[in-house]
């Protein structure tokens, strides 16, 4: 392939990476948000023991969700774009949505069945209907995962960025206001139940309206190849394997607290939620990475594949960084900031936490990468290593530590899964983002900024202090970029998309460039 041809090829990937990755953040950002409203409400209405019956019922929902997609939203969202043929393309969707269908009914049965005989040995009715109604949201919300995942396939976020991450929390959060106003103080659970399940249905239903009118554009009725469901299905297998130890991964430590320190969970949960946002960034990037690297890797463009993501890893730094500072540094306000000062308590999980997520995204988008290599088998070992070290870590020392023992098995097994991708990535196939124009950034804003920290310790006395930090390190991360010329041809074309976004070119930024970057644009080859 010829330099311009390997630019233009480089430049549209970049261009569906950039584009879907912020519309993915917009919609996840949307979607905590969004959430954040729902529990204080929620909170505020419910007495503890509801709060807990909810809690549980949305955890074993959240569990089933995630099972019961059996693989297949990960491994139609790789195999669609690596398809040689539509027929190919048509013979997966199909399968995928039918299977789909019998596992949502399956799974929601067993939670809803599971409600019944709660409610028959215990003798609660409340129990039991909120996993009952949970058990039945849950098939909603597998259908809608594998709808969103057939258009991740074709490079379209809409379906998760929007429907997903924005329409249904938003339906929830409308539905909920509404149930609250009209039931009593005593049925206030029934009616969040019942505005979670309206939510879940809506939602689906208008994916499939939006399903109908997209994807015959995309994808034209046809014949269907045979074959091609049954390469899909057997694709999916330890995918399924790796979602299962991957939830293990993400929450054995929360459960194994809530049996070793039952009163905790709430300090715990709170820091965990702000830790994940370090995240958001390289799961908005995974989510899109996926089907963009299998398109290029069906036609052979390695270099395209290694290129998008050197330089999207080095970009989600700007994002991550400055909330692991804040949060490294000033964990007690920014719980207060957001929970309130009851959650304090979680401080030091939250360092603890804050420094696994930040650790987990300087790998970058590894495992979805290794998902478009058809490296499922690696996946599956890693899940399984770390998904028992979480384990093994909490059982070990949350009796003794606490919540801070269930921060620790977080941390390192999260940061351990996410570089044992990375390693094998760089092993197979050369690809990782350890570059002079990655750490120099990193490590010219971070250094001095826990030089500060550290040397001048404060306490801010206005809330509006944390997000003013937030900006003001993710503006010295861009300056340290403009200061030290490290940039590198990925950099001229997300200019270059970025530019083509707004629909006019960005000509102070050019300037800038060609002042002070010129060593490193000519390197690129500006």
């Amino acid at each position: 392939m010829t330099s311009q041809g390997t630019d233009r090829s480089a430049r549209e990937g970049m261009g569906v990476v950039t584009w879907g990755t912020l519309l993915m953040l917009v919609g996840t950002l949307g979607f905590v948000g969004q959430g954040f409203v729902a529990r204080v409400l929620l909170a505020r209405s419910l007495t503890p023991q509801e709060w807990g019956f909810y809690s549980l019922g949305l955890a074993l929902a959240g569990l089933l969700s995630s099972i019961g997609t059996l693989g297949l939203t990960n491994a139609i969202a790789r195999s669609l774009p690596f398809a040689g043929a539509d027929d190919e393309r048509r013979a997966m969707v199909r399968s995928s949505i039918l299977v789909t269908l019998l596992s949502a009914v399956s799974f929601g049965a067993v939670l809803y069945l599971f409600g019944l005989y709660v409610g028959l040995v215990y003798h609660s009715s409340e129990l039991a209907l909120t996993f009952e109604l949970f058990g039945v949201a849950s098939a909603f919300t597998i259908v809608a995962s594998l709808i969103a995942a057939i258009f991740q396939g074709f490079e379209d976020v809409v379906p998760n960025a929007v429907f997903v991450n924005l329409v249904n929390p938003g339906l929830y959060l409308v539905a909920l206001v509404v149930a609250l106003r009209l039931t009593s103080s005593g049925q206030y659970l029934s009616g969040a139940l019942l505005a979670y399940l309206a939510a879940a249905v809506l939602t689906l239903g208008t994916l499939v309206v939006y399903t109908r009118r997209r994807l015959p554009r995309r994808l034209p009725a046809g014949p269907r190849a045979a074959g091609a469901a049954r390469r899909l299905f057997w694709f999916a297998v330890p995918l399924f394997v790796v979602s299962v130890m991957g939830y293990v991964t993400g929450n054995a430590d929360t459960l194994i607290l809530g049996v070793y320190r039952q009163g905790e969970v709430g300090y715990y949960t709170a820091a965990l939620s702000l830790a994940r946002l370090v995240l958001l960034g390289v799961g908005a990037l995974s989510y899109i990475y996926l089907p963009v690297a299998a398109r290029f890797l069906r036609v052979g463009d390695h270099e395209t594949i290694e290129l998008t993501y050197v330089t999207a890893t080095k970009w989600m730094a700007l994002l991550s960084l400055p909330l692991l500072l804040v949060f490294l540094f000033l964990p007690n306000p920014s719980l207060a900031f957001v929970y309130g000062p009851a959650y304090r308590s979680g401080d030091l999980a939250l360092e603890v936490l804050v420094l696994g997520a930040f650790v987990a995204t300087l790998a970058g988008p590894a495992p979805a990468a290794q998902i478009s290599f058809g490296q499922t088998r690696l996946l599956v070992y890693n899940n399984a290593v770390t998904g028992g070290l979480d384990v093994g870590l909490s059982l070990l020392l949350v009796p003794s530590l606490g919540i801070v023992g269930a921060a620790i098995a977080w941390a390192v097994s999260n940061a351990l899964n996410a570089h044992l991708s990375l390693i094998e990535l760089a092993i197979l196939n050369g690809i990782h983002p350890i570059r002079a124009h990655y750490l120099v950034p990193l490590a010219g804003t971070a250094l001095p900024f826990i030089a500060l920290f550290t040397l001048r310790p404060f306490v801010p006395g206005a809330i509006w202090v944390l997000p003013a930090l937030v900006l003001l390190i993710a503006a010295a991360f861009l300056l340290v970029v403009f200061l030290t010329a490290s940039v590198d041809r990925g950099d001229r074309l997300v200019l270059e998309v970025v530019e083509g976004m707004l629909g006019r070119p960005l000509t102070t930024v050019r300037r800038l460039a060609r002042w002070r970057l010129a060593r490193g644009f000519r390197a690129a080859g500006g």
